[in-house]
């Protein structure tokens, strides 16, 4: 069980950048227009959108792979919790 620690800090610490990640989303999904009806005048709106949308898909592979490292990892400590238990039961 020496490794159990050292797991739930890693664990913890992929948490702690995917919540940054999903908050840095949220402010910029703030500001994001479901439905825009735009015509020439409007055109700074359009342009705000873009770059709000250019944001989000520059940070989308950093969300999944923070989600999926999350995953792997508490599949790794649920794993090795079992494994220690059943250890122990024999």
């Amino acid at each position: 069980m020496q490794t159990m620690p050292i797991l739930l800090m890693i664990w913890g610490g992929i948490a702690v950048v995917l919540l940054i990640l999903l908050a840095y989303r949220g402010t910029l999904t703030r500001y994001e227009e479901d439905q825009l009806f735009l015509d020439d005048a409007n055109k700074h709106h359009e342009l705000e959108q873009t770059a709000i949308l250019t944001k989000l898909e520059r940070i989308r592979p950093f969300v999944r792979l923070t989600i999926g490292a999350e995953a792997l990892m508490t599949v790794c400590i649920v794993g090795i919790f079992i494994w220690d238990m059943v250890q122990k039961l024999s």
